[in-house]
């Protein structure tokens, strides 16, 4: 069985001597109560026939309703999330107000099993957090993305 496979940006600013991350708070019913371990880079997932850099820059329009902000890219590599999941991701340097977001959208069953389909926002907030701040609330799995972005930025 081959891994599923995402992809995505992570976009970073310098406020008063510090390095913050723009995040977004996994929207649907499953994350609407919780807080710490609910956050993700925006990205999705993708199949064969795309790369993973064209799938990064695709998602994270998807996702925010925003351009990738135009700069210089730094390659965070990729890990492997607890769930078996593949994720890559790249880093530039920008600065989107989060109130500018226009998420896309998922439709899911909603309530399990009722017959009735919701649509539900991808992301239902954004904002950016200092990297001490973004640990905790990241889902398992990506805040080795902020220890590899920090080491970047240090170099």
């Amino acid at each position: 069985m081959v891994a599923r496979r995402s992809a995505g940006v992570l976009v970073f600013r310098e406020r008063s001597g510090e390095t913050q991350v723009l995040l977004g708070h996994m929207g649907g019913p499953f994350w609407a109560h919780q807080d710490d371990g609910a956050w993700s880079i925006p990205k999705g997932e993708y199949e064969d026939d795309e790369s993973a850099w064209d799938a990064a820059r695709r998602e994270f329009t998807e996702e925010l309703g925003l351009p990738v902000p135009v700069g210089e890219f730094l390659e965070l590599g990729t890990i492997r999330q607890p769930g078996g999941k593949l994720v890559t991701i790249w880093a530039v340097r920008g600065d989107l107000d989060p109130a500018t977001v226009e998420p896309g959208t998922f439709e899911l069953e909603w309530p399990p099993r009722s017959g009735r389909f919701e649509e539900f926002p991808e992301l239902d907030r954004v904002e950016w957090f200092s990297l001490d701040a973004a640990r905790p609330k990241l889902v398992r799995g990506q805040p080795e993305f902020l220890a590899r972005l920090a080491e970047r930025l240090a170099a």
